[in-house]
């Protein structure tokens, strides 16, 4: 039997049964599978939170790993539970943006609609799919099932705003993606934006009625402490930081907030 990764990122915390009960029926369909927790600390609902951890973390994984990841407020609604196969990997969750941000990274080659009673579990609750449908499904994919046994392939994901950038001339406009521990502003803008905006030496921020310009660094230790700086973080997203500082108190920045960089072309 072949043996595979699953992984497991929730909003599920560590104190009630919940990620366990995920891990026994995992186990119970697939003995040979390897569990990896990625976070089960992500804020409860905070689907942007979620996506971020995850599209962080994923491309790190052998290729084949199947990822589960249930930050699912819509949880028993009308939206879908879905299996989309990448370039590098597996992705099952609910259809609500949070499979998004690091499936599209990967290069998404199929999308399925998990829809076939016979890969989820007897009973399905309203409120527990990620026992009842996501585990049994990743369980059963790593134990040989065909996508297309799952249901239908379906054409397109939800999308959500976090993944998106808005281009207008020489500005981007993005968002706030998350906030580490460290109080790093970690937006949505990557390499790629930078080099069509030709951002070299500095980049102009636009926080809310703030403008900061920040000079766009490789360490963080190229500033004197407490100065604040722009730097590619190791995930490959653009940071506004403080050198042995908090950028998101300095700046008073949260989840979500909008940013926009303006850099000049030529």
């Amino acid at each position: 039997m072949p043996h595979f990764i699953i992984t497991l990122t929730t909003d599920f915390g560590i104190r009630d049964p919940y990620v366990a009960e995920m891990k026994a029926v995992i186990l119970d369909i697939c003995p040979n599978a390897t569990i990896i927790d990625i976070s089960h600390e992500i804020e409860k609902f905070n689907i942007k939170m979620g996506a971020y951890i995850l599209a962080s973390a994923s491309p790190y994984f052998p290729k084949g790993t199947i990822h589960i990841t249930v930050i699912d407020p819509g949880v028993g609604t009308k939206r879908r539970p879905i299996l989309i196969q990448t370039k590098h990997g597996y992705f099952i969750g609910p259809d609500n943006g949070v499979l998004a941000l690091a499936a599209t990274k990967q290069g998404i080659d199929h999308v399925y609609e998990i829809s076939n009673r016979k890969f989820m579990l007897p009973t399905i609750s309203n409120t527990f799919h990620g026992r009842d449908i996501f585990a049994p499904a990743a369980a059963h994919l790593a134990n040989g099932t065909s996508l297309s046994e799952f249901g239908p392939e379906i054409r397109t994901i939800t999308t959500p705003k976090f993944a998106k950038i808005i281009k207008r001339k020489n500005m981007l406009i993005g968002e706030v993606l998350h906030i580490d521990k460290f109080g790093n502003v970690i937006t949505n803008f990557g390499e790629t934006e930078l080099e069509l905006l030709k951002a070299k030496a500095t980049i102009t921020f636009k926080l809310k009625n703030k403008r900061l310009k920040l000079k766009l660094c490789k360490t963080y230790g190229d500033v004197k402490p407490l100065k604040p700086l722009a730097i590619i973080g190791s995930h490959n997203f653009l940071e506004i930081s403080v050198n042995q500082g908090n950028a998101a108190e300095a700046f008073k920045m949260k989840y979500g907030d909008k940013v926009i960089i303006h850099c000049p072309q030529g």
